[in-house]
């Protein structure tokens, strides 16, 4: 019982098998997880169809049509890239994607606590399943598509849902199992406080783009709102085509906010430069400019306070100014890496038209975000935190003089105690010596009067000469022997 009810002594994979869950259960969880989001995302999309085929003019709904047309938008909504005939389709939707890695997260946090899951170990059946599962899938949608106007490399259909399940399940099943708390114990402190300080970066540099953007778009309002057809399912389409697209468009708005720009076919717009060309009549680019403007540069103040924000957070990591530094280097790393992400999602081909291709310069792109986290950042963490007060060269030199002075008195100190020490050893090894040898009468004192006082006698007076001492010596010695012969 004290199990049960106290299920945190130690992880349930270790404990006693009857105390988990039972076999049928674990099947019933892990067959949920991995149907759930397969179900959950194939049916948005075969919504999303339906009302578009619903609302457009001109149109026959076919359910049958809208089922099998699912398959190949499930794919998109997984990064797959299609093919209309003989046309790539590169450029897809990221905001369908971000809709599925968030289903697949918490699918997979929601399988590891209905199983009781405490250590990553026991949750990989969560993550294998689910993983395994999306990759099926998409390899079974390709399988299928092969022949119809919307086709996918089934190679591409298997790796690419399968790796972006596979990212999403393990960071449901590390947010249940304690893993980020293991990691961080292990994790050098201030790498971890520059990677926080780099998501900050990063989401404090998308909302920049999502601001511009936003405010491009409601100064061209009326180019906007020409691009709508009258037609309800016409208009219809178009919103919820650059719904679906606004992270891409928020994403290219990045780019140019931080210098690098973005390019649309034989469109090139960039902070420092411009390209005319042909632009989709889409609602969503409604705000692209149609010419260079002098100001665009003062807009480069954003990255640059994005950067000194970043600085700004790490100011007390560290008293030492260059691991300050060293944790502004690891959010721009962060900062770099966030957008060479989102850049490679954000483009690709668009078919074989003048629109073709769409894609933000990543490398550039990557390199130059890093640049405006790390400069700025570093210059604000670096004066504005904690230094060490520095001393004048007087005072400096002064403060060395003194500590020499008080060693070299030290030592001096405890060489004279260990002399003084040795000297005291040999005199008690040499005095018994001194004593031993000493003839009567040397080095000798007495007290008289104590003496007197005592009816005693001096014994110097009584000392016989040397020779005297011998002589009498020997007399007695023969007295001895002339005694002992009697007997």
């Amino acid at each position: 019982m004290d199990l049960l009810t106290d299920s945190r002594e130690e992880p349930v994979g270790d404990l006693e098998p009857d105390v988990g869950p039972s076999r049928a259960a674990r099947v019933r969880v892990l067959l949920a997880a991995a149907l759930g989001p397969l179900v959950t995302g194939y049916a948005v999309v075969a919504t999303v169809l339906t009302l578009v085929a619903l609302t457009a003019p001109r149109t026959v709904f076919s359910g049958t049509g809208v089922l099998l047309a699912a398959g190949p938008g499930w794919l998109a909504a997984h990064q797959v890239r299609l093919g209309l005939g003989v046309h790539p389709l590169g450029v897809l939707p990221l905001l369908p994607t971000l809709g599925a890695l968030v289903l697949a997260a918490r699918t997979a946090s929601g399988a590891t606590v209905r199983l009781g899951c405490r250590t990553p170990r026991a949750a990989l059946p969560v993550f294998v399943t689910i993983t395994g599962a999306h990759a099926l899938f998409g390899l079974v949608i390709a399988l299928c598509a092969q022949g119809s106007p919307v086709t996918a490399n089934p190679m591409v259909a298997f790796a690419v849902p399968g790796l972006l399940a596979a990212a999403a399940s393990a960071v449901g099943i590390a947010r249940c199992c304690g893993l980020p708390d293991v990691v961080a114990e292990r994790l050098d402190p201030l790498a971890l406080r520059g990677v926080r300080a780099g998501a900050l970066g990063l989401a404090v540099l998308v909302a920049c783009g999502a601001v511009v953007f936003t405010v491009a778009t409601a100064l061209s309002w009326r180019t906007v709102a020409d691009m709508y057809e009258p037609a309800l399912g016409s208009s219809f389409g178009m919103f919820l085509l650059s719904v679906l697209y606004l992270p891409n468009a928020v994403t290219a708005t990045l780019s140019f906010v931080t210098g690098p720009g973005f390019s649309i076919g034989d469109l090139n717009v960039g902070m420092f430069g411009y390209r005319g060309g042909a632009v989709p009549g889409v609602p969503l680019l409604g705000g692209l400019p149609e010419h260079h403007a002098a100001w665009w540069p003062a807009l480069l103040v954003l990255p640059a306070a994005t950067g000194a924000l970043a600085g700004w957070s790490l100011r007390k990591v560290d008293a030492d100014p260059a691991q300050r530094i060293r944790a502004v280097a690891v959010a721009g790393a962060v900062v770099a890496l966030g957008c060479v992400l989102l850049g490679s999602l954000s483009g690709g081909r668009l078919g074989d038209g003048p629109f073709d291709p769409v894609s933000v310069p990543v490398g550039v792109a990557s390199i130059v975000a890093f640049c405006w986290i790390f400069i700025p950042g570093s210059f604000v963490a670096f004066f504005t935190g904690e230094h060490e007060p520095p001393s004048p060269p007087e005072a400096l030199e002064d403060n060395e003089a003194f500590e020499d002075a008080e060693e070299v008195d030290v030592d001096e100190a405890a060489e004279a105690v260990e002399e003084l020490e040795a000297s005291e050893e040999d005199e008690e090894t040499e005095e018994p010596e001194a004593e031993a040898g000493e003839e009567p009468g040397e080095d000798t004192e007495f007290d008289a009067e104590a003496d007197a006082e005592l009816g005693l006698e001096d014994p110097a007076e009584d000392v016989p000469e040397a020779g005297e001492v011998v002589t009498g010596g020997t007399e007695t010695c023969g007295d001895v022997e002339a005694a002992e012969t009697d007997r």
